[in-house]
């Protein structure tokens, strides 16, 4: 209850007197008074938490890992657990399933197999990147570029980094979170030895122009990172095409477990360790290999990589299909992100004169899975730096939803999904001062 009243109190949504801030209080606590209600029923009708029936639009936080992965993985804990470093044909087989996981997200890529490195996650990678190229490239200079858009692992390195005496330069982007090339071109300086911008948004979804990105990062003679977690398996992407020479990508966003990811390192980039101990990953990443994790990526990658163009106009269709009727039925509501340049299942709503966190808690109680764009869920006051950055005002980017498909998801749940979001903001909104105001001036 403490932190109801602190967040009620404290919140700079509105910068609503004492008194509208006691009301969203109580809005707050009425609402988590009804799920504990609808929790302490279920209980005592002897109904099971796991027997609940979810419509999951989570899938840019994290992705069910699919059976034929599970399945791939499943002889490498206990039937070929030999460590692939060592040198008896025991271990051959955990050997020969690391070198042909590699060659397929390769291929995938259209690199080469030597090329890929595996690491546990997209942050470890993102922060090898960061890290390692400006240690080995710090005599050259001391200036990197990314944006103000970029996943916390990508700004919490650069912020470590400024530590470290190095100057980083955060591009703006326009109100669909597109990066200025303009402006891009400007921040170069003699100095600048690396940029890393993302290929997609993780929130909003908006896709950058990566290609025009990496052809300014070549014509410079600097290095282009791109953190492509949330690309990766759901866009065609080619290393070459696109001049990309370090790229950094996660199991469990495409189908693959948690705890593995990978880095792409071209041939000829000087990048150093980023663990040390053993000579693993051609002593560029010490510690034994995850080798079910890695089994799993390389499943996942295939996958991906197969059903890509089918999966993609399956999402979109359904994406697109829920944006039109949120839109078309509930007013005072704007999509962020591009229009068009998007990720095929991102949707990303922000609807006036609500907060996401009472959103989220009535969509959960409903059995619909998605995430805020406001940061409140993580007990942080502020919203999303994302939403912000592309211009949004603090009262609006409170009142942010991210849904984020699968092919799994269903027309027939999106009607669903609506129905409940239309509910959901009516009553939400039946509660607000700001919206009371906003009606009677209106």
């Amino acid at each position: 209850m403490l932190y109801f009243i602190k967040r009620s109190l404290s919140c700079p949504v509105s910068k609503l007197p004492l008194k509208g801030r006691m009301m969203k209080f109580l809005e707050r606590w009425k609402i988590m008074s009804e799920a504990m209600h609808c929790t302490i029923n279920e209980g005592m009708n002897g109904k099971k938490e796991n027997e609940k029936q979810w419509i999951y639009l989570d899938n840019a936080a994290t992705t069910k890992t699919s059976p034929e992965v599970v399945k791939a993985m499943l002889p490498f804990f206990s039937e070929y657990y030999g460590n692939p470093s060592s040198v008896y044909e025991f271990s051959n087989a955990s050997k020969q399933a690391v070198a042909q996981a590699r060659q397929v997200i390769a291929d995938s890529l259209g690199a080469k197999a030597q090329e890929i490195y595996f690491t546990a996650g997209g942050s470890e990678a993102d922060n090898w990147a960061l890290k390692a190229t400006a240690e080995a490239y710090a005599q050259k200079g001391r200036h990197i570029i990314t944006s103000k858009i970029e996943h916390h692992a990508i700004l919490h390195t650069c912020q470590y980094l400024e530590s470290r005496g190095f100057s980083i330069t955060y591009l703006d982007v326009d109100e669909q979170g597109m990066v200025k090339l303009d402006e891009l071109k400007r921040a170069i300086r003699p100095d600048t030895v690396l940029i890393s911008i993302m290929f997609a948004n993780n929130e909003i979804g908006t896709i950058e122009p990566i290609k025009e990105i990496g052809e300014i990062a070549k014509e410079n003679g600097i290095l282009f990172h791109t953190d492509a977690v949330q690309a990766y398996g759901h866009l065609p992407i080619d290393v070459d095409q696109y001049h990309i020479d370090m790229l950094s990508a996660s199991g469990h966003k495409i189908n693959g477990p948690k705890g593995i990811g990978f880095l792409y390192i071209r041939t000829g980039v000087k990048i150093r360790s980023f663990i040390h101990g053993g000579a693993q990953e051609r002593k560029r990443r010490a510690g034994t290999e995850n080798v079910p994790g890695i089994v799993g990526l390389g499943k996942a990658a295939q996958l991906a990589a197969q059903t890509l163009k089918e999966r993609s106009e399956k999402e979109t269709e359904l994406r697109d299909y829920l944006m039109e009727r949120v839109m078309a039925e509930v007013p005072f509501t704007r999509i962020n992100g591009h229009s068009s340049r998007r990720l095929p299942n991102n949707c990303n709503f922000a609807f006036q004169f609500i907060e996401g966190e009472s959103l989220l808690i009535m969509l959960d109680m409903a059995g619909i899975c998605g995430s805020s764009g406001s940061a409140c869920t993580s007990g942080s006051l502020d919203p999303s730096h994302v939403l912000l950055a592309i211009g949004l005002p603090h009262e609006i980017a409170h009142g942010s939803l991210r849904l984020t498909l699968s092919e799994e998801n269903t027309k027939e749940e999106m009607d669903y999904v609506v129905g409940e979001i239309k509910r959901i903001v009516v009553r939400l909104r039946e509660m607000s001062p700001l919206y009371e105001d906003f009606m009677k001036k209106n």
